[in-house]
């Protein structure tokens, strides 16, 4: 019975229940509480180093091709991400492994005791991703010891729980117009936010290309004294040979231009790539990093990140990508119709309902001949009905003539539409939060430990 008190949590579904359960308290921006709950563990963070990525689009797939790169270099490699595609254990991983759920289960138990306290004090309950957050703390910093810790924000940076950390360098992939209810409902207000990660002398490199957000960039850099390499002026990317699997760029950058390929597809992320290979040339050239050529190119190569432009099956061939903003959507049909060919496109999507989603389909329904509108299993998700409404009011201006457009709200049953819909020549996509996309890879892959949340 003793042990029941001091380990209230005995399995790996009770932790995860546990943090899950404080989703109810929400997103509530500040340093506060993750600061008073680690301060009570001795703040391990401070003994790390991170490479800590913020962006709109992109961190994702940034954070993998960083982690595969150093881990192919020989450093022992952390990995903060969010929201997860397959199980909970997703988002802490060292050297491209997830968290044993048995560590999960102790590090929670380690947890727990602290955070009854603090939601009985004035700060409050800490949230599922503050706690999620501390969490990886204690993983790297009191478990598993990493090289380097690969750290991606939650949401925004300034206010963002990760930002309790003082990074080696920072990365800012991009800028676009999401979350505007808590970060602001102009680039430049989202730019403030995303420019809060810039710590004072902590180079940063960003791909941010909007003038008024490279002017905020710039601002913050030069106030923090802080030396920003910026694409398009410090370092730069060229594409070119492109195949269905692999693009080839040339990047150049202030200490040397580099021939390297990517196998992942669409041209963002030969930026995403290009904005990695300069933390990696900061890395190599001013913190005595060793990564060898031979290194860097093949983990550029071999990196992948799943619900990202990934072919899930061949007969018929379907593509799930997590594109669910603008920018994503526009990048998304950009991709779609320069790495595949098909005479007709079905398109499978389902969203939150706190999403610029009018946007989204502007750029989105041009190229779609079958649209399904589904919803998501999970609690915020948009109606399939509410979805048909805004695609009504685009159908005269942004859509074919001819699209067919079904709406379906089991996803199950819409994913079964979009299969039977499309033929041998045909190309089927779905699209949309990654809540959606986990449950359909899932499906696809017959995956039966799939948990999907954020």
């Amino acid at each position: 019975m003793q042990d029941d008190i001091t380990t209230p949590l005995q399995t790996y579904a009770e932790a995860v229940d546990w943090i899950n359960g404080l989703i109810p308290f929400g997103i509530r921006p500040g340093l506060e509480r993750i600061e008073a709950l680690m301060e009570r563990f001795d703040n391990p963070h401070r003994k790390l180093k991170f490479i800590h990525v913020a962006g709109t689009n992109g961190k994702g797939s940034s954070c993998a091709f960083l982690t595969k790169t150093l881990v192919v270099s020989g450093y022992t490699v952390g990995t903060f991400t969010s929201p997860y595609i397959t199980k909970f254990t997703d988002r802490f991983q060292y050297n491209g492994q997830n968290i044993p759920e048995e560590t999960l289960v102790q590090l929670a138990n380690r947890l727990y005791p602290h955070v009854q306290e603090l939601a009985q004090a004035e700060l409050g309950s800490p949230t599922m991703f503050e706690v999620s957050t501390a969490l990886a703390i204690l993983y790297f910093g009191e478990v598993c010891y990493p090289d380097v810790v690969v750290w991606e924000t939650g949401l925004g940076g300034r206010m963002d729980v990760t930002n309790i950390v003082t990074p080696i360098v920072s990365l800012i992939t991009n800028i676009g117009m999401d979350h505007t209810d808590i970060l602001g409902d102009t680039v430049e207000q989202i730019a403030r936010e995303k420019a809060g990660i810039i710590k004072p002398g902590v180079p940063v490199v960003s791909c941010v290309q909007q003038p008024e957000a490279v002017a905020v960039l710039k601002e913050t850099a030069a106030a923090r004294k802080s030396t920003l390499y910026l694409l398009g002026d410090q370092f730069d990317y060229k594409r070119h040979d492109l195949t269905s699997t692999e693009q080839h760029l040339t990047f150049s950058g202030p200490f040397r231009s580099f021939e390297f390929s990517i196998s992942m597809l669409g041209e963002h992320q030969c930026k995403n790539a290009a904005g990695v290979m300069m933390v990696l040339e900061v890395l190599r050239q001013y913190m005595a990093f060793v990564l060898e050529d031979e290194d860097v190119i093949a983990g550029f190569r071999d990196t992948f990140w799943a619900g990202r432009m990934e072919r899930v099956s061949d007969e018929p061939q379907i593509v799930i990508d997590g594109a669910h903003n603008p920018e994503g959507a526009e990048t998304l049909a950009k991709s779609i119709q320069e790495n595949f060919r098909y005479k007709k496109l079905n398109l499978m999507m389902g969203m939150l309902s706190n999403k610029h989603h009018h946007a989204y389909l502007k750029h989105i329904l041009p190229i779609v001949d079958t649209l399904i509108l589904t919803e998501p299993d999970f609690r915020r998700a948009m109606e399939a009905q509410n979805l048909y409404e805004l695609v009504q009011q685009l159908r005269d201006t942004a859509a074919k003539p001819s699209l067919e457009v079904i709406v379906e709200r089991d996803w199950k049953a819409a994913l079964e539409l979009l299969k039977s819909r499309t033929e041998r020549e045909d190309l089927g996509v779905v699209s949309g939060t990654l809540y959606l996309i986990s449950d359909v890879r899932a499906a696809l892959l017959h995956q039966t430990d799939s948990e999907k949340g954020w």
